[in-house]
C-alpha cells in the first residue's frame, strides 16, 4: 500500500497547532483553563476562534481516515483489541500519570490545595471525590482534562467497528461506492446541514463539557468527522474530486470565515455598546443576523476540513525529512503538552515577565520539555512505549512510526481527475 504523505503531514501540523492553542488558551480573555495568567492578550482571541471552529474535527477526521486505511485489511475484531490497547491504556496511564500535575498546579492557583504536589498526588491516586471547585472534574475523582480526545476516539471506533461487518452484509458499501463516486454532491451539502442543525438544536441544550456521557454537540460534529474519515479513507474518485475542487472549497471556506468573523466582531460590539442595534440595517431582525451567522459557522467548518484535504493531497503527498519521527512523536507529544504548559505557566507567571516573553517561554519549555522526555525516554525504553501508544518495535526491532497508508490511489485519482464529473 502506498504511504499517505499527506495525512502524515496534516496530522503533524494538526497536533502543532493544538500545542499552540493549548498556549493561547493560558492568556485568552474569558476562557475558562486550568491555569490563567494574569497578562491576558485580548487580540489572541481572535484567530483562535477562526482555528478552533474546526481543529479538533480535523483531528478526528484524520483518526477516521486512519481507521478506514487500516479496517481494509484487519479483521474489525483485531482492530478492536488493537485500538482498545492503544486507546485506553495511555489514557489510564495519562490520567493516573500525566494528568494530575494539571489539577495541582489548578488547585494551587484556585487556592483549594496548599501542600506540595506529593501529597496531592497520594489524595488524586485514591481516585475518590474531592471537594467541589478544587480542580476540574474533582467532583469525580479523577480527571482526563485534555485527553478527552481518547475515550471520545475510542468509542467512535468501537462504533465503526461494530457496525461494519452489517454495512458490508447488508449492501452498505454498494451504496458507499456510489455516494463516493456519482452522488459526491450529498457529501459536500449535507454535513454543513448536519452541523447547522447541530448548532441550532444541540448546542443550546448540551454545551461542550468533554465528559462523553451527554455531550451531544461534539458527538454530532465530531462523529460526523470521524465517520466522513472512514468513509473517505480510500476512495480514488472522491480524493480526485476534491483535489480538482480544492479552491471552490477554499473560497467557500474563507467566505464563510469571513462572515461568521465579521458578525462576531459586530456581536462583540454590540455587547460592549460601541455599537446599537439602530446600526444595523432597517429591517432585519436581530434573530436573522444570528441565524447568518450561525449558517456561517456550519459552512466554514465544513468547507475548511475539505480545504484542507485537498490542499493537503495536492500539495503534500511526498515524504520530507523528519516526516516518520514526527509522526512517531505526535501522540506522545499530544499526551505530554498540556501538562507541560500548565505547569511551565504555574512557574513562571509570578515572575512577571511580561505579555511576549511569558508566552514565548511557556511555549519553549514545552516543545524543550516534549522533545527531551519524548527522545530520551519514551522511545528508547520499552516498556514505557505502549504507554504512550506507541508500539514496543517495528519488524527491525527499532522505533516504529505509524504512517498513514493507503493504496495508489494517486495515479487513479490523477487520471480520473481529467474525465468530466457533475459533482
Amino acid at each position: 500500500m502506498a504511504r499517505r504523505h499527506d495525512l502524515d503531514t496534516l496530522r503533524v501540523f494538526a497536533f502543532a497547532l493544538l500545542i499552540l492553542y493549548h498556549v493561547g488558551m493560558v492568556y485568552v480573555v474569558d476562557w475558562d483553563f486550568h491555569i490563567k495568567s494574569p497578562t491576558l492578550l485580548v487580540w489572541a482571541e481572535w484567530p483562535m476562534v477562526l482555528v478552533n471552529r474546526w481543529r479538533m474535527s480535523l483531528l478526528f477526521l484524520l483518526s477516521g481516515l486512519a481507521l478506514g486505511l487500516v479496517s481494509a485489511r484487519r479483521s474489525p475484531m483485531r482492530l478492536m483489541v488493537v485500538r482498545s490497547w492503544r486507546l485506553l491504556l495511555p489514557l489510564a496511564f495519562g490520567i493516573v500519570a500525566i494528568v494530575p500535575v494539571q489539577a495541582w498546579c489548578e488547585a494551587r492557583m484556585l487556592g483549594t490545595f496548599d501542600a506540595g504536589f506529593g501529597s496531592f498526588l497520594l489524595r488524586y491516586l485514591q481516585l475518590r471525590p474531592w471537594p467541589a471547585g478544587t480542580f476540574t472534574g474533582a467532583a469525580y475523582g479523577f480527571t482526563w482534562n485534555h485527553l478527552w480526545y481518547l475515550p471520545y476516539l475510542w468509542s467512535y471506533t468501537m462504533l465503526v467497528l461494530l457496525f461494519l461487518p452489517l454495512l458490508r452484509w447488508s449492501g452498505g458499501v454498494r451504496f458507499a461506492d456510489w455516494l463516493g463516486s456519482r452522488g459526491r454532491l450529498w457529501l459536500w451539502i449535507v454535513p454543513p446541514l448536519w452541523m447547522l442543525a447541530a448548532l441550532l438544536l444541540l448546542a443550546p441544550r448540551f454545551p461542550s463539557t468533554h465528559a462523553l456521557v451527554g455531550d451531544w454537540f461534539n458527538h454530532a460534529q465530531y462523529g460526523a468527522a470521524f465517520a466522513f474519515g472512514v468513509f473517505a479513507s480510500d476512495r480514488a474518485a472522491l480524493w480526485a474530486a476534491l483535489v480538482r475542487r480544492r479552491w471552490v472549497f477554499t473560497v467557500a471556506a474563507l467566505s464563510g470565515a469571513g462572515i461568521y468573523m465579521g458578525l462576531r466582531v459586530i456581536g462583540r460590539l454590540l455587547e460592549t455598546g460601541a455599537m446599537t442595534v439602530d446600526s444595523l440595517p432597517a429591517g432585519v431582525p436581530l434573530e436573522a443576523w444570528k441565524l447568518l451567522s450561525t449558517c456561517a459557522h456550519a459552512l466554514y467548518w465544513w468547507t475548511a476540513l475539505l480545504a484542507l484535504l485537498a490542499w493537503a493531497a495536492h500539495a503534500l503527498n511526498r515524504p520530507w525529512r523528519g516526516l516518520r519521527y514526527a509522526s512517531e512523536a505526535v501522540y506522545p507529544w499530544y499526551i505530554l503538552h498540556q501538562s507541560l504548559i500548565v505547569l511551565a505557566a504555574y512557574v513562571l507567571i509570578p515572575r512577571g515577565l511580561g505579555p511576549v516573553l511569558e508566552p514565548l517561554s511557556v511555549l519553549a519549555i514545552t516543545v524543550i520539555g516534549c522533545l527531551l522526555i519524548h527522545e530520551c525516554l519514551i522511545r528508547r525504553i520499552g516498556w514505557l512505549r505502549p504507554l504512550f501508544g506507541l508500539p514496543a518495535r517495528d519488524s527491525s526491532g527499532g522505533p516504529a512510526a505509524a504512517p498513514l497508508r493507503g493504496d495508489a490511489w494517486l495515479t487513479s485519482a490523477a487520471r480520473m481527475s481529467r474525465r468530466p464529473d457533475p459533482a
